[in-house]
């Protein structure tokens, strides 16, 4: 476990005597290009940073070249990977899937330098991160700094935004907040997680980072779960008013009228219940959070599955022309 303290600006700091002004992070690489991972590039560049993008489509890669984002097959001079590669089946959306990341892992395994920092944002299972550090042969950072973009909100639940991040050792962790965090001039020390990875007698002031807040963890697994603990919250909120718009169908209430009643109370924000559970990240998340709980599978997140097959079902019975897609819930011990 990894000791953190919380100080205003997000820094780990310590008072040392000699001390050198190094731009540690010159070239950084965002590896998948999509929704989420272009408005990153995107930031970064505009933060200063030498950005290149990596992506499987070329059309995608086009489309970052008019953004100023560079494009390149060379691994072994980056000093910041940002991985942000999506973790569901290409066949199905709603079904979690690390095997890109873990292919893209080994990639930098073999190509990277010693002490590079490889940053996770996609949203991925627990152990995840370690099983990658392990790939890596404790010779390069592992952090994970979870998304929490929405495209309908930029501005203020975008790129920079309060977020988590955790590291595999305490060296790792220094990095990904030297790299991400608020720099008010603070001085850092990096410990080393071995030989190899760093110096731990350096000491220097960072002179730009990506300024975005963060909250540390102590541990990675913490950060791991706080994404796909997120989003499976959201799913309950989302199928309990699904839930309750059908007993008010049952019952003759007014659900509209019954939620804007409710939600005059303080601490209650019921959700509005439109077509099931969309997009593809909650459903995802709520899957990937089950097939990961090994001891005990959540019966409450089980059953909101349920409920939200039950509302699409009931929502094409009362349309349909509309086709709904239904979550085969079965799937999600497997």
């Amino acid at each position: 476990m990894i000791e953190v303290q919380q100080h205003s600006e997000t820094q780990l700091t310590t008072k040392v005597s000699a001390v050198r002004d190094v731009e540690k992070f010159k070239k950084v690489l965002v590896i998948g290009l999509g929704q989420l991972g272009l408005p990153v590039a995107k930031y970064i560049l505009d933060k200063g940073f030498e950005t290149f993008g990596f992506d499987v489509s070329a059309e995608v890669m086009k489309l970052a070249k008019t953004c100023g984002i560079k494009v390149t097959q060379n691994f072994s001079d980056i000093d910041v990977f940002v991985v942000c590669i999506s973790t569901h089946r290409q066949n199905d959306i709603y079904s979690p899937d690390v095997a890109g990341i873990v292919d893209i892992a080994r990639r930098i395994s073999n190509e990277a330098k010693n002490g590079a920092l490889v940053s996770i944002e996609s949203t991925i299972p627990k152990g995840t991160s370690r099983r990658i550090f392990e790939m890596m042969n404790h010779r390069i950072h592992v952090v994970h700094v979870p998304h929490r973009w929405y495209a309908l909100e930029q501005d203020v639940h975008g790129v920079n935004q309060l977020r988590v991040i955790g590291g595999v050792s305490e060296c790792c962790l220094k990095s990904g907040l030297e790299f991400y965090g608020t720099n008010n001039g603070g001085l850092i020390t990096s410990g080393a997680c071995n030989g190899q990875v760093a110096n731990s007698s350096d000491s220097y002031r960072i002179l730009k980072n990506l300024s975005i807040p963060l909250h540390p963890v102590s541990e990675i697994e913490i950060a791991e779960l706080a994404k796909i603990v997120e989003n499976s919250y959201r799913y309950v909120q989302i199928a309990f008013a699904e839930d309750l718009n059908m007993y008010c169908h049952k019952n003759n209430v007014n659900f509209n009228e019954l939620r804007n009643a409710v939600n005059t109370k303080w601490n209650v924000n019921l959700p509005e219940a439109r077509s099931g559970i969309g997009g593809h990240c909650l459903p995802k998340d709520a899957k990937m959070f089950i097939q990961e709980d090994n001891a005990a599978k959540s019966k409450i997140l089980t059953a909101a599955m349920e409920v939200d097959a039950d509302f699409r079902r009931y929502k094409e019975e009362q349309n349909p022309i509309l086709t709904i897609k239904t979550i085969d819930t079965k799937t999600v011990d497997k």
